[in-house]
């Protein structure tokens, strides 16, 4: 479950190919990764022990310095702390809740602008409750069929399932109301550059797993973390340009929904087991049973975004002078000379809690999704910090397919066509753990099955055509998809 990142450009002695198509169509296949699971991308799920990272990260630190970044903090933690306290307050109603019929008849314009506030939203309808339950049941039966081939997490009884290619999946991936709900998402984004190579306008599905977490269930417990790398947020020079305006003293500038600056983004400088190579601007679920707070349900973090960006950006150039529980100003000192990016490790995703960044107040803000009926859907901005709660205390399962709102990118493209190779083979996707994946079970759902029309351009099996307004970037990000799929 994971940001867009065009691989690093080594320089060779090679002579370069002159023609166009043959660079698109030969980009280097993902190279193979280890079986495994989603435990492998949290080192608090994993048991890792924090490692310290070498002295490059101090010199990292020193390299971005800028003596503004001192009055940038003193005013992030003033602004923190009625945000912090809001929000404590009033729990999920934080979150906004947008009915789908919206969405399909015209959003109202406080609920646009408080969804583009936080970076998450709720969506309820569109998908019937008894489609989201026959898809649950379709996935049991699935499992059932192929139960001494099924992986997940964890491993002795699983709920995170290692499945990519079920019916059910590919059905509410392309579901008109995931369709329309996504793509009401990346309208809420832009480009600050006409010749951004993207098409907003052009959604594709990115394969993720499904969770079908059981009453009483306290293993798969994903604290607070934000999706995209964690170190790669500064030590890439790409990925370190999107906090442009925090890094130079004006993060009330900062905008989280022009994605320009994001393309050029390294998000995975270490091969991270989970790490995500497409642009994934908003991650999401759909749910497939009836969950509310202290149901195994997701939490967020729903804070001014770019406030709560700044705030994190920052924390690494500073540590406390007599211990993280206190929280002014003037008990935190700065510090450039510690390797430490407070729960960022390689290879790993960026986590958090309330010792390495205490003026969240995580224990207070972290609030639970409301309760949701199969069919909702949930959505997040990628720079949102959430989590899953920590142990299922309802009496019923928690079920969840994960499923995003990206756009077609040329990066996006070039994974899209090695994933429509895989899921024709049945194989994981190349962003998750390899093995034989589901080539070998009873069921999967078959390319060749599949209508013609969104729902194949989606996936990958059919052209894109050019969307309403498409800029000149847009145009070109759909000529060279379309040339690097189907060429």
């Amino acid at each position: 479950m994971v940001f867009y990142t065009p691989k690093r450009i080594i320089p060779t002695t090679f002579k370069a190919i002159s023609t166009r198509s043959r660079c698109l169509a030969t980009k280097v296949a993902p190279k193979e990764k280890d079986e495994g699971s989603i435990a492998d991308v949290f080192a608090s799920l994993s048991g890792d022990k924090a490692v310290e990272l070498p002295q490059r990260f101090s010199d990292l630190k020193k390299e971005i310095w800028k003596d503004s970044i001192i009055e940038t903090w003193r005013d992030v933690l003033a602004k923190l702390k009625p945000e912090v306290e809001e929000v404590a307050a009033i729990g999920s109603e934080a979150i906004p809740r947008l009915p789908y019929h919206q969405i399909k008849n015209g959003t109202e314009k406080d609920i646009v602008e408080r969804i583009k506030k936080v970076g998450s939203v709720v969506v309820e309808g569109g998908v019937t409750k008894t489609e989201a339950l026959k898809w649950k049941q379709s996935i049991r039966d699935y499992a059932s069929a192929n139960k001494d081939k099924v992986k997940g997490f964890p491993a002795d009884d699983v709920q995170v399932f290692e499945f990519y290619h079920t019916v059910a999946q590919t059905q509410a991936r392309c579901h008109p109301a995931l369709r329309d709900t996504q793509q009401f998402l990346l309208d809420l984004l832009h480009v600050s550059d006409p010749q951004s190579e993207i098409s907003l306008g052009s959604l594709i599905s990115y394969y993720d797993r499904l969770r079908i977490r059981k009453p009483g269930d306290a293993q798969f417990a994903l604290g607070p973390h934000i999706d995209g790398g964690s170190l790669e947020r500064w030590e890439d020079p790409g990925y370190r340009s999107c906090w442009e305006h925090i890094l130079n003293g004006n993060w009330k500038e900062h905008n989280p929904f022009d994605v320009s600056p994001r393309l050029n983004a390294q998000f995975d400088l270490y091969g991270a087991a989970g790490g995500c190579s497409v642009f994934r601007p908003f991650q999401g679920w759909t749910s497939m049973s009836e969950v509310g707070p202290h149901e195994g349900t997701l939490r967020v973090l729903p804070i001014d975004l770019k406030l709560a960006t700044a705030y994190i950006i920052l924390r690494p150039f500073f540590s406390p002078v007599r211990g993280p529980e206190h929280l002014d100003f003037n008990d935190w000192k700065l510090n450039l000379d510690s390797t430490d990016f407070p729960g960022s490790s390689q290879g790993r995703t960026q986590e958090l809690n309330i010792h390495t960044h205490p003026h969240l107040q995580l224990d207070k803000t972290m609030v639970s999704a409301p309760r949701l009926s199969p069919g909702d859907q949930v959505y997040w901005h990628s720079d949102v910090v959430h989590a899953v709660e920590s142990e299922h205390q309802g009496k019923g399962d928690s079920s969840v397919l994960y499923i995003p709102a990206i756009p077609l990118t040329v990066n996006n493209a070039h994974y899209l066509r090695d994933q429509v190779s895989r899921f024709k083979q049945g194989l994981p996707p190349s962003d998750f753990p390899g093995g034989e994946g589901e080539s070998q079970f009873i069921g999967r759902q078959k390319a060749e099955d599949i209508e013609a029309g969104p729902s194949r351009q989606l996936l990958g099996l059919e052209a894109f055509p050019y969307p309403p307004k498409a800029t000149p970037g847009a145009k070109r990000t759909i000529d060279k998809s379309n040339e690097i799929l189907f060429s």
